[in-house]
């Protein structure tokens, strides 16, 4: 990974943008109380896809690499599951079969456009209100009302029940074994945000299971701890290849508290929602960590400068990748910095003064498909993202490349420059195509020369390149690239007339 070693000028903007080759870049596509898909309950299955379709699209679009979909966010599913009910926020009611299995379909696609797709689910919360008699008859809490509490308006699995969590890692199998998911996600929902006045009632659970804890709060983030333990080896039993992934709560602790928390004075996780997600990097429970630093550069409580360093430092020397949280969803909010169409940009310039910074992570899809603040889509598309870039590789889970394809032919038609290449290797999930001017050297870590990514559909494959000037002499690349992106050595050769 080529990474730049600028310092951020006060005005970046103005500042010459540094593409790298690997580095994730991914929008959340929520589906809670429908934030992003479908964009209302009880759209026909075709005006669902075709939504759907217009999120991947976008993606696409601006060389966006990955997607983060939330399949589970209420104990329900967007898939055909044993365990959990159909979702309300597909048909408007709980357990109404959509017609069709939209994460197979949703896979499918993401994977024809070369998208990831990590599966994003809520592994505790039950529901947005109360009412558990309106939840339908086979649901696991309407079974297992033990496993139940009400807490802030709304119902929770209890975290503290050694049942619960082997349920939540029987959710998280079903989904690994039946799906071609590249990743597993969790997002910050953990033990549910404190409300004023009122602690989480499990008081009788931590009589019952809290045996050689004190305090309760340690026995609270000992059950965290399990589970994200317990599901990281659920995971690894499954399918070895699949990534687990966890997007906490920006602030671990603030260094007030902890000389080991950053230089903040926020809410702190570990207190708040018992989420050790500091542990959880130095464990190596996970595969990557994404923290929600939703605060803008400078500002004053929770600096997003002052976290993308804290975060850097407590990956560093780890296997765990560091993806940053990015709030898409602020731009042009009525604040100062976030009406400065730069502030996003800003922060992922920053990013690239890091190493250990892998990539970035949109809070949400509708602020690139249907909003558009401030034009941020195209000054992604245009800039920082004006050029493809690859997954970063995790070698910890596989190391071998692919065998490198053999491209055919390259020829100049009318309409652009048409490649024909055959690739038998099973392990080719897709292909990367670079254009260098002839003669120049072949230089894989350029960016700037990487035409497109392909997914491989079969033994022999075709592009067609719109993009070249047929007036100029190219040579061409291909690579082959496994399903955890690593890159085989090229194959080239020169436009033929």
């Amino acid at each position: 990974m080529i990474i730049s070693t600028i310092i951020l000028p006060v005005n970046a903007e103005d500042a010459e943008p540094t593409w790298v080759k690997r580095q994730l870049r991914a929008m959340w596509i929520a589906t809670v109380v429908n934030i992003d898909w479908p964009s209302k309950t009880g759209l026909t299955k075709e005006e669902q896809q075709k939504e759907f379709l217009h999120n991947l699209d976008t993606a696409k679009l601006m060389n966006m690499n990955a997607v983060i979909v939330q399949i589970s966010p209420t104990a329900d599913a967007f898939y055909k599951s044993n365990i959990y009910p159909w979702s309300k926020y597909l048909s408007g009611t709980q357990g109404v079969d959509p017609g069709y299995d939209p994460l197979a379909f949703m896979i499918e696609e993401a994977h024809k456009r070369n998208l990831e797709f990590h599966a994003w689910l809520n592994p505790y919360r039950i529901s947005m209100d109360t009412n558990l008699n309106g939840l339908v008859d086979n649901h696991p809490a309407k079974q297992h009302p033990e496993w139940v509490e009400s807490y802030g308006g709304k119902l929770y699995f209890n975290p503290g029940i050694p049942a619960v969590r082997q349920h939540i890692q029987n959710v998280v199998k079903e989904v690994t074994a039946k799906y071609d998911v590249d990743a597993i996600h969790f997002d910050d929902y953990f033990y549910p945000y404190p409300v004023s006045g009122q602690d989480f009632p499990d008081a009788d659970t931590f009589a019952q299971y809290g045996s050689g804890f004190t305090n309760k709060g340690d026995w609270r983030r000992n059950n965290v701890n399990l589970l994200v333990q317990e599901v990281a080896q659920a995971v690894k039993s499954t399918k070895p290849y699949v990534k687990f992934g966890i997007s906490p709560f920006g602030i671990w602790k603030n260094k007030t508290t902890d000389p080991s928390g950053s230089d903040t004075a926020g809410s702190q996780s570990y207190y708040t929602i018992y989420a050790d997600s500091r542990k959880w990097v130095k464990e190596e429970w996970i595969d990557y960590i994404t923290p929600q630093i939703y605060w803008n550069i400078g500002l004053e409580v929770a600096a997003y400068d002052k976290l993308v360093p804290w975060w850097s430092e407590q990956v560093k020397g780890t296997k765990v990748q560091l993806y940053i949280g990015h709030a898409s969803y602020k731009i042009a909010a009525n604040n100062e910095a976030w009406n400065n169409p730069e502030e996003l940009p800003n922060q992922l310039r920053l990013n690239m003064n890091y190493p250990e910074v892998k990539g970035s992570m949109f809070f949400s899809a509708k602020d690139f498909t249907i909003r558009n603040p401030l034009g941020i889509r195209e000054k992604l598309a245009n800039d920082l993202y004006r050029y493809p870039s690859l997954v970063p590789a995790m070698p910890h889970l596989d190391n071998q490349a692919p065998v490198a394809p053999e491209l055919r032919a390259v020829l100049r038609w009318s309409n652009g420059v048409h490649l024909y290449w055959r690739d038998s290797d099973p392990t080719t999930t897709y292909f990367v195509l670079y254009r260098f001017p002839q003669g120049a050297t072949i230089d894989l870590n350029d960016s700037t020369k990487m035409v497109d990514t392909v997914r491989k559909t079969g033994e022999f494959q075709a592009y067609l390149d719109k993009e070249a000037d047929l007036s100029q002499k190219y040579t061409y690349a291909i690579t082959a690239v496994d399903r955890l992106h690593n890159e085989s050595a090229p194959k080239t050769s020169v436009i033929e007339d």
